[in-house]
């Protein structure tokens, strides 16, 4: 179940607010410039599919947002928990950075836990099977896929180039919950 918490970020351990329904998911983080929709997924490919069959079942949705937005590129990462980068992957979205594009992720399968990080509040955003999250670019922010990843994501650029990073320096995001197991705590 796709759910939203928002912590005080000097406060990692106790949400202000949960939701779990995702029409108050995307009304919440629309009021902070945050995309959040949720698509069908009937027969969603399984980790590890080819990157042009996941992209031939959701071209309608791709093509909709790249001429919405004017993204230019698209890929797909998959991970399953035997990956043997996992752990090396993981790390490195772990760390609080910034793009300077939007990042745009939708989750064909499986899930991922995003921590935004605006103002003095953290939006922590579990996105599941079906979710399409939109961050704006230059948004503090860090990706966990967990320990054991388990997901097929289709990812969209402005920059043919890709997912390109920068740093802020900040420890934050190790003072907060980690997608342990395929879950965080409720």
């Amino acid at each position: 179940m796709s759910r939203l918490r928002i912590f005080d970020e000097h406060r990692p351990l106790h949400p202000l607010r949960t939701l779990h329904d995702h029409g108050g998911i995307a009304a919440e983080l629309a009021a902070v410039g945050v995309r959040f929709e949720h698509w069908r997924t009937e027969a969603p490919p399984a980790p590890g599919a080819d990157a042009d069959e996941v992209i031939r079942a959701y071209r309608r949705e791709i093509d909709r947002l790249m001429a919405e937005e004017g993204y230019r590129a698209v890929d797909v990462v998959s991970l399953t928990p035997d990956h043997p980068d996992r752990a090396a992957l993981r790390k490195k979205f772990l760390d609080e950075h910034t793009h300077a594009e939007d990042e745009v992720r939708f989750f064909v399968a499986g899930s991922g836990l995003f921590s935004l990080h605006l103002g003095t509040r953290v939006y922590e955003v579990l996105c599941e099977q079906g979710d399409l999250i939109g961050v704006p670019d230059g948004t503090r922010h860090w990706f966990d896929m967990g320990p054991a990843p388990s997901f097929v994501a289709i990812r969209l650029f402005t920059n043919p180039a890709g997912w390109v990073a920068q740093f802020t320096g900040s420890d934050i995001a190790t003072r907060f919950p980690r997608h342990e197991a395929g879950h965080t705590a409720a």
